[in-house]
C-alpha cells in the first residue's frame, strides 16, 4: 500500500467550530492500492476517531491510522470477501459483510484476523450494517427482504423485521429510533426500537421528492444518516443530488444538488451495472449537523451549508468546493479528529490547511 508524500497538517483545535474551517480542507495524505483495479467499498472509524477501517473489492480490509496518517495494518478474507466493515465498540474487533460463499456476518478480531463470532440467518446480499451507537447491538439489511437485529454475544438473531427491500437502516443518536429505507417502494419507516415489532410510527413517502428532484434520470438511495440533533435525516442518492428531511415531519428543507452527477457506484440493492462497484454512499454530516459532505462525481469533495433557511424550490446548491485528487466515491467525517475520509481508488485524509483558511 503505497502512501503519498504529503506530510498530515495539524488539524484545528478540538474547540474550533466544523464552520469555521469546513472550507479549508484539503488532502493532507494520499494512499494508492497496489492493484490500480482495486476500488474502496466502505469506510467506518472506531469510537476513539484514532483508526479508520475500509474494505476494498479485492476481499482485503486495510485500518489507517487518522492521528499518525499512516496505513496501519490489512486484513484478508479471500475466501468469504468483505463489505460495510464497522468496528464495534470493543477495541480491535469489526463486523462485516461476506460478499462470497454465504450471506452471513462476520466478527472478527483485527489484532491476529480470527473469527469471534458468526451471525447466520441472511439469505440474500446483506445491503447494510448500522452499529448501535450506545450498545452492542446493530441492525443488518438484506435483499432477502429482512431487517435483522442482533447483539454482539450471540450468533443469532434478536429479532426481524419482513419488509418489501429494506436495503438501508440506520438508528438515531439517542438509539432509541431506526429508521428503514425501502427504495423500491419510495418510503423511509421510522420505528420506535422498543416496540420494533409494532407498525412504525411514521412513513415518509418519497416518490413525489424523487420525481421532481431526480426526474427520468433518477438514482438508488445510497445513504441514510441522521444528523447529530436528531432534528434531520440525509438520504444519500446515486443521482443528481441528496436529500434533507425533517426527521420528524419527513418534509423536505434541501436538495443538495450536484451538477457533476454521481459517483458510479451502484446504490445499495443495485446490480452493478458494467461490473461498477457497490459502495455504502458518497456523502455524510458534519459533526455540527450543519454541513453535508458529498463526493462532487468528478475530483475533490462539495459542502452544502444546511443550516441555511430552505429556498423556495428547496435546491442547495454547494457553499465550497474543496479540491482534491480523484473521485470521492466513499466519504467520512472523522468526529473526533476533524478529518475527513474519502476513497475511490486511492484514499485521501483531509484536514484543515491554515493556508486555506480565510
Amino acid at each position: 500500500m503505497a502512501a503519498g508524500s504529503a506530510t498530515p497538517s495539524a488539524a484545528g483545535p478540538p474547540t474550533q467550530k466544523v464552520s469555521e474551517v469546513i472550507s479549508s480542507f484539503r488532502p493532507s495524505r494520499r494512499f494508492r492500492p497496489d492493484d490500480s483495479k482495486t476500488s474502496v467499498t466502505s469506510l467506518d472509524f472506531d469510537d476513539s476517531g484514532e483508526l479508520a477501517i475500509v474494505a476494498r473489492d479485492d476481499d482485503t480490509l486495510h485500518i489507517y491510522n487518522c492521528k499518525e496518517g499512516k496505513h496501519a495494518k490489512e486484513l484478508k478474507s479471500q475466501k468469504y470477501g468483505v463489505h460495510l466493515a464497522r468496528f464495534s465498540h470493543h477495541a480491535q474487533s469489526v463486523v462485516y459483510a461476506s460478499t462470497k460463499v454465504d450471506h452471513n456476518l462476520r466478527f472478527v478480531s483485527t489484532h491476529d484476523n480470527s473469527y469471534i463470532r458468526y451471525f447466520k440467518g441472511h439469505t440474500d446480499t446483506v445491503t447494510s450494517i448500522s452499529l448501535c451507537p450506545s450498545s452492542d447491538t446493530f441492525l443488518s439489511c438484506s435483499a432477502d427482504n429482512t431487517v435483522r437485529l442482533w447483539t454482539l454475544q450471540s450468533g443469532n438473531y434478536q429479532g426481524m423485521l419482513k419488509l418489501h427491500a429494506p436495503y438501508l437502516a440506520t438508528y438515531d443518536p439517542s438509539a432509541s429510533v431506526i429508521a428503514i429505507a425501502s427504495p423500491p417502494t419510495h418510503s423511509i419507516l421510522l420505528y420506535d426500537l422498543r416496540n420494533y415489532d409494532k407498525p412504525p410510527f411514521a412513513t415518509f413517502d418519497m416518490q413525489a421528492l424523487e420525481q421532481r428532484f431526480l426526474g427520468r434520470a433518477g438514482g438508488g438511495w445510497s445513504k441514510l444518516e441522521f444528523t447529530n440533533d436528531g432534528k434531520s435525516l440525509l438520504v444519500g442518492t446515486t443521482g443528481a443530488g441528496h436529500f434533507v428531511l425533517d426527521a420528524f415531519s419527513g418534509e423536505i428543507s434541501h436538495f443538495c444538488y450536484r451538477k457533476g452527477g454521481p459517483s458510479g457506484r451502484a446504490a445499495p440493492g443495485e446490480g452493478a451495472a458494467g461490473g461498477a462497484p457497490t459502495g455504502q454512499g458518497d456523502v455524510c454530516v458534519s459533526p455540527d449537523g450543519k454541513s453535508v459532505i458529498g463526493g462532487s462525481g468528478e475530483e475533490g469533495l462539495l459542502v452544502w451549508d444546511i443550516s441555511k433557511d430552505p429556498a423556495a424550490d428547496n435546491v442547495l446548491h454547494p457553499t465550497t468546493d474543496l479540491p482534491g485528487q480523484g473521485r470521492a466515491a466513499v466519504v467520512g467525517y472523522n468526529q473526533r479528529h476533524n478529518l475527513i475520509v474519502s476513497a475511490d481508488k486511492d484514499l485521501l485524509l483531509w484536514q484543515p490547511d491554515p493556508d486555506a483558511m480565510l
